[in-house]
């Protein structure tokens, strides 16, 4: 896991001691088909308010990045008209992406890749690009808005970043106008270890632009056998590439929570998972405390929601209805790539939109209170 003291979100990075830039970014975490459908309401929620169409910048990792690589390459066709508001949202991103989240993928991708040639990462690349992608590739997303689709570089223990205009490392070097398929850049950005990662890439060292001289790792085999694995290993709100650059930060946080285990596995196995997961956890728990602390102290401009809020904190009368307890279960929904039932569905999209609603209201712009798009699921 990484060094939290290396990525601290509120502090600039080496070599940029510029000011964030005017501008909205958002920010959408990890946790498999839970968080990719908390994202898809809070989306839902920023589209009728006009904010999608202003982003300058979408930074994703995992689950999150299933959801922002179906936007991006819908985005064409998303038709927003003179309020900004995009019409086909509903048809063009969470329609497929429901249909997604009704097929189980990770298992299967399990057991092909053990029991048949080649690798589990081949098989989630496959139904990425059979359910949402087809053949797209980087080129086919847009650069403004700019997507950016994180995932961690198991070399070089930094972020590699994927977008149209280049797919890069700053250790290792950067690619630019790349042509990877989508599938295989989402696929690298949710591949959960241990059992969906590493994915691997076969890259030609005749792509990389030339050095700048900070790339201390621009030789092979860091440039030709590339190997990747979740980008919330490393950013699990994906933070790190719209921190450093806009003044506006909008955070969507669908991950999930450690659980308490009073009789903890010993093995030497279920122990490295387990204590892996309490340095995920306080890593995790330190970049939102460091977020949420610079929006109070005014360093930064914007809000944060997280699929274990408790929307009474926002103190709105008007707050949709989400009692604690029913949120708390959909927080508690397993991270798999696992088939959701149709009602479960709409109950995790229904809190991403009521969540999100809340914190923009309270924190960002005054507006009315929406409604669930789904409104006779509730939350539970």
């Amino acid at each position: 896991m990484a060094d939290p003291t290396a990525v601290d979100p509120v502090s600039p990075s080496p070599g940029r001691s510029r000011p964030p830039e005017p501008g909205i970014a958002l920010c959408l975490s990890g946790g498999g088909y839970r968080a990719m459908l908390f994202h898809v309401g809070s989306l839902w929620r920023l589209n009728e308010l006009g904010y999608l169409n202003v982003l300058k910048h979408i930074s994703s990792v995992s689950g999150g990045s299933i959801t922002a690589g179906r936007l991006a390459l819908s985005w064409p066709r998303l038709d927003f008209d003179a309020g900004g508001v995009a019409r086909r949202y509903e048809a063009e991103v969470a329609g497929p992406i429901r249909g997604l989240a009704s097929k189980t993928i990770d298992r299967g991708a399990i057991l092909k890749g053990t029991l048949l040639p080649g690798e589990v990462s081949d098989r989630v690349v496959a139904a990425y690009r059979e359910h949402l992608f087809d053949d797209a590739t980087l080129q086919d997303i847009p650069d403004n808005p700019r997507f950016v689709i994180n995932a961690t570089n198991v070399q070089s223990g930094v972020l590699w970043r994927f977008s149209r205009n280049a797919m890069r490392d700053y250790r290792v070097g950067s690619i630019p106008n790349p042509t990877l398929p989508l599938a295989v850049a989402v696929a690298a950005s949710s591949a959960f270890p241990p059992v969906l990662s590493p994915v691997k890439l076969s890259l030609d060292p005749a792509l990389y632009a030339p050095p700048t001289g900070g790339e201390d790792l621009h030789q092979p085999p860091f440039t030709t056998d590339v190997v990747l694995t979740d980008g919330g290993v490393y950013d699990n709100l994906g933070l790190e590439t719209a921190w450093k650059r806009y003044d506006t930060i909008l955070v969507s946080d669908g991950g999930g929570k450690m659980a308490p285990e009073p009789d903890p596995h010993t093995d030497w196995v279920r122990h490295s998972i387990r204590i892996n997961g309490i340095i995920d956890n306080q890593v995790r728990s330190l970049r939102k405390r460091q977020v949420v602390d610079a929006f109070e102290s005014g360093l930064r401009k914007g809000t944060y929601w997280g699929i274990r809020t408790d929307i009474a904190d926002y103190g709105l009368p008007d707050a949709l209805p989400c009692p604690l307890e029913a949120t708390t279960a959909l927080a508690n929904f397993p991270t798999r790539l696992k088939a959701v039932d149709d009602r479960m569905q709409e109950r995790l999209i229904n809190w991403g939109y009521a969540v999100c609603d809340s914190a923009l209201r309270r924190h960002v712009a005054a507006a009315a209170p929406g409604r669930f798009p789904y409104a006779g699921s509730g939350v539970g």
